[in-house]
């Protein structure tokens, strides 16, 4: 995923700034609260000329981190946006029940089973961060908890896991301060204590474990850290249980194999399976589908295998797995909502492969292997479905309990059944259990919280897009509500990377903002993957703009049927959304009370100067191409943004160490919008100093963030008891 932000002119950064400013410090007057002013980013044009067009950068000093104005200015706002959201009444009591919502409520992310124990990452109601359980015999006890590895001034997150096949051993990642900078750790399972070996530059190690448990395949980034060269010319080693990393034999990178050729941007992945002699070379990118080579496993691990090309990107290839001899594909070519292809491991082809699933109406997503089949998760525009491709051929339904979002599959070839987390608007999450009966049940590892949700009903519908389309969006909201325009409402879309976001996932803290008279909502907008690649593709490139003109469309329709009124409208995006709400907002300002850009990528056509940049020409567009150059230009929020507008109120957030979304893009486009604004509405920017993309944030810092967003978002929509005096 992905996000930057801002760009484009001069003048008048003080005066609008400053008129609010004087509003804000007479409010406040009678209360003694000094507001420190909101320091003004110095203009420093420059230009570029892309394909005979010259645009402006007044703040491209931003992207340098070791300017000498980069720190003051995030320190000079962040000062600013905490002074005035602290004076908005009902905040701290709005985040005293934040707490409350997201310290009863325990999460569990995902369980495996390995040997006879099962292994599972939960942040335990109360806790502050994710740890990792096993279960053996019915005893539960703690492999790794991060809380106890911190610091007073840094904070530790556990970022992947692996158990050995027979569980005796545990690879997994640590990282400082929400950086998600993986060092690699392995420990042992019966006393849990860490074997000598560290390795670093692990983000992206997706450890897979030889069938022995002594030894595991991993990626490791060579490029240096807060560059834009990090994520580049990564290569995939070997290491050996109780060998010195340094001599982990290198088993691929670019130009080290003449026979495997590949761009910069994609990382090479060796996969096993167990029970099979091959193993795959897996070689991917921002795309969903990946490039996939098979060779023996035992050739892999003494760095002699002979790659063996088995489907190319144009294949769209999604998935795959080895099991009793044949090579399973989900294939997506002329088939966007996918379907399951097999084929010999001795002689693998797609062109020949058999088909065994056809393409159907509802999304299949990925699949998992287990001694009874192929469960497969499926995608029906939002609402995750489950189905059993059984050994005999025949597909039958797992009817699950309720519309909600399935994530986490995991099966095993030796064991009957699959793992996965469930989870609903109003139901908690928990780690279920299926079977090949077909009946699923709740394994109880997610102790259910103590939050009544009874007084609050979700329901669904579909706005038509203005070229046709049926959008599906969901709103959340208390019982009884009255539709007569004056309820505020904030509604959130992402719409990126065929990924289908804002899925059915336990409201939670949420709940806080819905109790304060919200109705809270999710657009699924196109680019997402919700009704497969044709809906990516919908919201792709050129295509972009549906995007945002999605949520645009929805939020008109909540107009229209008086759940809410333009002056109690606000919308949010993080990530990959910031694109989303930042061109939602520069296209049609006057829609909008409020916008909430959280980590957002805002300015696209300078995605070259951060680590994660390079590698998401695929999805957006190249810079050096005229089409992708066409592309970039036409989400770039920053250079949208105009003089001279009324644009609505906007709280934008970053993390100092954030790996994803540059925070120059987010400082960016606050200097720009502070400078172009003529609304007087506040533009702020909350600046988190040991926290990243939010991934690895702890439990209070998710909660002191949604407790300034809630606080702006009814401060700015008028709702009568966040108003300052």
């Amino acid at each position: 995923m992905k996000g930057i932000n801002r760009r484009d002119l001069f003048v008048g950064a003080g005066s609008v700034c400053g008129a609010f400013l004087a509003r804000r410090a007479r409010a406040v007057a009678s209360a003694s609260v000094r507001i420190p002013p909101a320091p003004v980013a110095r203009v420093d044009i420059v230009k570029d000329t892309y394909f005979g067009e010259t645009l402006s950068d007044p703040y491209r000093w931003m992207e340098n981190d070791k300017d000498r104005e980069w720190l003051p200015f995030l320190k000079g706002q962040n000062e600013h946006t905490r002074a005035v959201l602290d004076t908005i009444p009902g905040r701290e009591r709005l985040l005293k029940r934040i707490e409350q919502l997201s310290g009863d409520a325990a999460t569990t992310r995902l369980a495996r089973r390995a040997g006879a124990k099962l292994f599972f990452e939960q942040r335990p109601a109360g806790a502050e961060n994710f740890k990792l359980f096993v279960k053996e015999r019915g005893v539960t006890r703690v492999l790794i908890d991060p809380t106890l590895l911190g610091t007073a001034t840094s904070h530790l997150s556990l970022d992947w896991w692996e158990p050995s096949p027979d569980g005796a051993h545990v690879v997994y990642g640590l990282s400082k301060d929400g950086s998600e900078d993986s060092v690699l750790h392995v420990l042992t399972v019966a006393d849990g204590r860490d074997l000598p070996e560290r390795i670093a530059n692990t983000e992206a190690a997706s450890p897979a474990w030889l069938d022995d448990g002594t030894g595991f395949f991993y990626n490791q980034l060579t490029g240096a850290v807060d560059t834009p060269e990090r994520y580049l010319d990564s290569q995939a080693r070997f290491h050996r249980l109780g060998a010195d990393p340094a001599s982990d034999p290198i088993l691929m990178k670019r130009g080290l194999d003449p026979r495997v050729e590949y761009e910069r941007i994609q990382l090479p992945e060796v996969q096993t399976f167990s029970g099979s002699e091959y193993a795959l070379l897996v070689l991917t990118d921002v795309r969903t589908e990946f490039r996939v080579f098979i060779a023996p496993v035992a050739d892999a691990a003494a760095n002699k295998a002979r790659w063996v090309a088995v489907a190319g990107f144009e294949d769209e290839i999604t998935d795959v797995a080895i099991d009793s001899g044949v090579l399973w594909l989900l294939a997506n070519k002329d088939h966007p909502r996918g379907r399951i292809l097999k084929t010999s491991v001795a002689a693998p082809s797609v062109a020949t492969a058999t088909e065994v699933v056809p393409e159907g109406a509802v999304v299949i997503q990925r699949f998992e292997r287990a001694r009874d089949g192929l469960y497969l998760d499926m995608m029906d525009g939002g609402i995750s479905r489950l189905r059993l491709l059984r050994r005999d051929g025949q597909v039958s339904e797992i009817a699950l309990p309720f519309d909600g979002t399935l994530r986490a599959l995991h099966g095993s070839p030796d064991e009957e059944g699959a793992l996965f987390s469930f989870t609903g608007w109003l139901a908690p999450g928990d780690i279920w259990s299926a079977a090949a009966d077909g009946k699923v049940a709740a394994t109880g590892l997610t102790p259910p919280p103590p939050i009544d949700v009874r007084p609050y009903e979700t329901k669904r519908f579909f706005a038509t897009a203005r070229d046709g389309t049926q959008i599906p969006y969901t709103l959340i909201y208390r019982k009884g509500l009255r539709r007569d325009g004056r309820t505020p409402a904030w509604i959130s879309a992402y719409g990126s990377y065929g990924i289908p976001a804002y899925t059915p996932t336990f409201a939670g803290r949420i709940l806080a903002l819905i109790d304060a008279g919200f109705i809270v909502g999710y657009a699924n907008v196109r680019g997402g993957g919700e009704y497969g690649r044709e809906w990516h593709k919908g919201g792709q490139l050129m295509n972009k703009p549906n995007t945002w003109r999605d949520l645009i469309d929805v939020c008109e329709e909540l107009c229209a049927k008086k759940y809410t009124s333009r002056s109690r409208l606000a919308i949010g995006g993080r990530s990959a959304g910031g694109i989303t709400v930042g061109r939602a907002m520069t296209e049609r300002p006057e829609l909008f009370a409020a916008v909430i850009d959280g980590v957002g990528w805002s300015n696209p056509l300078r995605y070259v100067a951060e680590p994660n940049g390079y590698g998401e020409e695929p999805e957006w567009g190249r810079i050096s191409e005229e089409a992708g150059y066409r592309a970039l230009k036409l989400i770039d929020s920053y250079q949208h943004v105009q003089d001279g507008t009324a644009y609505p109120a906007v709280l934008l957030t970053t993390g100092v160490t954030d790996p994803r979304v540059g925070p120059f893009h987010v400082a960016k486009m606050t200097a720009r919008l502070q400078a172009a604004s003529s609304s007087g509405k506040p533009v702020l920017l909350r600046v988190d100093f040991d926290a990243g993309h939010g991934i690895g944030s702890t439990r209070a810092q998710q909660d002191r963030e949604a407790a300034d967003t809630y606080a702006f978002l009814l401060w700015q929509t008028g709702v009568r008891a966040y108003q300052p005096a």
